[in-house]
């Protein structure tokens, strides 16, 4: 669907690095440690664990907490022997980057067994939605996988409410970064054009298939699917082509609809999240399927940060079976290549949502999980689908946060978990405060009488939960989180006025 576009990428100065309010932080504790002083002593972890749900889909037990410090014994006449310093964990140590899985470690990255891997040749750009004209970032890729200047780029609208418009304002920033690009015309609300005919067409798939790359406009994602398949499920000739290009080595894009049909399954008629939450999603009603590039193990969704999506991905992965879910933000990509390596470019980041030792309640009417893992995965990172290494962007390389030096005090909570990129603000204070867990609240309208059916969605730290900060702007990258959502009634009005 099309959206508002995010702001400008601001290009940060090293200075950043000392002068910033993270840098600051960050020296003065440096600074205490140097004269040996303590600056905090850590709290323990949580006490009161979510209780298991019924009728959960998996039986495997979540992964064990945190140790907690011994009580504290009688006073003791007897001087104790003085205890070693905690350790400090090493920057260049192996990450997990999905936790609870048998782990082969190596390189100063992780690995976990690996998924399938799909014989594709090609390379992947799905972008979530909103890209501006002067993102170079991803429009240069997009023309520079498809083989740089003088690149043949078909250009698809089929998703567009105005056909003609998108194609032109596409192919007017793919021309100015190089490309040759030229219009599809194959979508249901293109202007004196009979789509169905289009997608048959021989010499048109013939012009296709002689591209080097493919870009998927965004809009409504069903309408991609109902120009590019025919009614018994079968491929048309357009789409046949298509695929040619992907597999011979080309490059297909996509952005926001253009990027829910990367995967197997993708929304097809999705109500908000929050009402998805509470009345649950349905295959053949919410969902229906996609084109499948990227391989029927991996869902994906667009549009992710800026309007809370996270959230309707996880039920949709669990009512289809997916285990690994990536989400993309507004004004940014995924890459995706050949050995299924992914680069987040742009102007935000992915989330990483892994449900392979999650527990659902599926007859409970109203949505809850326990064991979920989630990971914000910022601009520069690189995760692997096939063998689960991740790898920080080069500002975050040496900027592996030290759990001992936190900076963030205090409660960590949103009452709008569902806002604008509020996910992420709460991933990124958890990894760098003393907090052991934090937690966001989803809930309708605050003016409403009676009660409601609203989320609590507790995030908390694991033995595998690390955080990267980068070194020159308090960017972060966020790995393994536990997630667990349960269902809370809220009483209405939430307020009165004094």
């Amino acid at each position: 669907m099309s959206t508002s576009a995010a702001s400008e990428q601001v290009e940060e100065e090293v200075i950043v690095k000392l002068y910033s309010r993270a840098g600051l932080a960050r020296l003065g504790l440096a600074l205490l440690a140097a004269c040996g002083l303590t600056s905090h002593a850590k709290e323990a972890p949580p006490k009161n664990p979510v209780p298991a749900a019924s009728g959960r889909t998996s039986t495997t037990p979540p992964p064990e907490a945190p140790a907690k410090a011994p009580p504290a014994g009688p006073a003791s006449s007897t001087p104790s022997a003085p205890q070693p310093p905690a350790p400090v964990p090493d920057p260049a140590a192996p990450v997990r980057i999905v936790a609870g899985a048998s782990a082969t470690l190596s390189g100063g990255s992780a690995a976990i067994a690996p998924s399938p891997v799909a014989a594709h040749q090609g390379s992947l750009v799905i972008i979530g939605g909103g890209l501006r004209g002067d993102n170079a970032d991803v429009w240069q890729r997009v023309v520079k996988l498809a083989g740089g200047k003088g690149a043949r780029i078909a250009v698809f609208p089929s998703a567009a409410g105005n056909p003609e418009r998108s194609a032109q304002i596409i192919i007017g920033y793919l021309r100015k970064w190089g490309a040759d690009a030229f219009l599809v015309p194959v979508a249901v609300r293109l202007t004196g054009s009979d789509y169905k005919k289009n997608a048959d067409d021989a010499a048109l798939a013939k012009k296709i298939r002689e591209a080097d790359g493919v870009y998927f406009a965004g809009g409504d994602q069903g309408r991609i699917t109902k120009a590019l398949v025919r009614e018994d499920g079968s491929q048309t000739a357009v789409l046949e082509a298509v695929w040619d290009v992907y597999r011979r080595g080309g490059v297909i894009a996509g952005t926001s609809a253009g990027a829910a049909i990367m995967s197997s399954t993708m929304f097809a008629n999705p109500k908000a999240v929050l009402a998805m939450l509470q009345t649950g999603i349905a295959d053949g009603r919410e969902l229906g399927p996609g084109l499948g590039f990227i391989g029927d193990d991996v869902f994906v969704d667009q549009h992710l940060l800026v309007r809370g999506r996270f959230a309707r991905m996880i039920p949709a992965m669990l009512a289809k079976g997916y285990q690994i879910g990536l989400g993309i933000d507004e004004d940014s990509a995924m890459v995706v290549n050949a050995q299924r390596e992914v680069e987040i470019i742009g102007y935000k980041g992915a989330l990483l949502i892994d449900l392979s030792r999650a527990e659902w309640d599926k007859a409970n009417p109203h949505f809850g999980v326990r064991n979920a893992v989630i990971s914000y995965l910022d601009r520069g990172d690189k995760f692997s689908i096939a063998s689960h290494m991740f790898t920080p962007a080069t500002d975050k390389a040496a900027g592996r946060i030290d759990p001992t030096r936190t900076l963030g005090r205090g409660a960590v909570f949103s009452n709008d978990v569902l806002g604008n990129s509020a996910v992420v603000d709460l991933m990124e204070r958890l990894i760098d405060s003393n907090q052991e867990e934090a937690i966001g609240i989803a809930s309708g309208n605050p003016r409403a009488s009676g009660t409601e059916v609203g989320f609590e969605f507790r995030f908390t730290k694991t033995p595998d939960s690390v955080g990267y900060v980068s070194t020159v702007g308090e960017a972060y990258s966020v790995l393994n989180i536990r997630l667990d959502i349960r269902p809370i009634e809220i009483t209405r009005p939430l307020y009165k006025y004094k």
